[in-house]
């Protein structure tokens, strides 16, 4: 079993990958940072890599209206790798940080399965879904996914957050984000992002 020791240098060193090697997470990209940094990465491993991605729109690019409130309103395709060794569960997180009254949150999942690696387009608003995976309450007070619905002004930003975690998080359908949050914490395995921008 890992020391908690090593489980932090792997978070940290999962950290260290998306912000300094965001456009290609890769192992190659470990590689370099293992000889750039031996020292503080010597003992992470490759299999903590966790990336997510989707198709519906480019990362740092233009969330199409189709998954917005001027839209049909639908959650966009996402996807992502294998979770590490020792994932039980994935879940899932979307804010927006540059909401007026302060970060909003639009869409919280948890319980995801380790086998599931995507989700399609249009995922059902349901509070449980038939592979257990369970949908919170968003700040729209709204189950499961709400698109960006920003005020007119300068586009926002919507952070996709997927994380693998070491655990089956024993929360109701229909939970609010902070209790995920709180449930998740000690928990981390891995995460990763993609982020979108939608403006009025």
């Amino acid at each position: 079993m890992k020391s908690s020791a090593l489980i932090s240098k792997m978070r940290i060193f999962t950290v260290a990958i998306a912000v300094l090697c965001p456009a290609f997470p890769s192992p190659r990209c470990a590689t370099e940072l293992h000889n750039a940094f031996p020292s503080f990465v010597i003992e992470a491993e490759a299999s903590m890599f966790l990336t997510i991605s989707s198709p519906s729109f480019s990362n740092g690019g233009n969330i199409p209206q189709k998954f917005t409130c001027d839209g049909a309103d639908v959650s966009p395709q996402l996807s992502w790798s294998e979770p590490p060794a020792g994932t039980k569960t994935l879940a899932l997180l979307v804010d927006d940080p540059d909401a007026p009254v302060g970060n909003w949150n639009h869409w919280t999942m948890w319980n995801v399965p380790t086998t599931t690696r995507s989700f399609a387009e249009g995922l059902r608003k349901e509070a449980e879904l038939s592979d257990g995976s369970r949908q919170g309450q968003n700040d729209f007070r709204q189950t499961g996914y709400n698109g960006p619905c920003p005020p007119r002004g300068k586009p926002h930003r919507y952070y996709f957050k997927l994380y693998a975690l070491d655990t089956r998080l024993d929360l109701k359908p229909g939970a609010a984000k902070k209790d995920v949050e709180a449930a998740m914490k000690g928990h981390i395995l891995a995460q990763a992002e993609w982020m979108g921008r939608y403006g009025r």
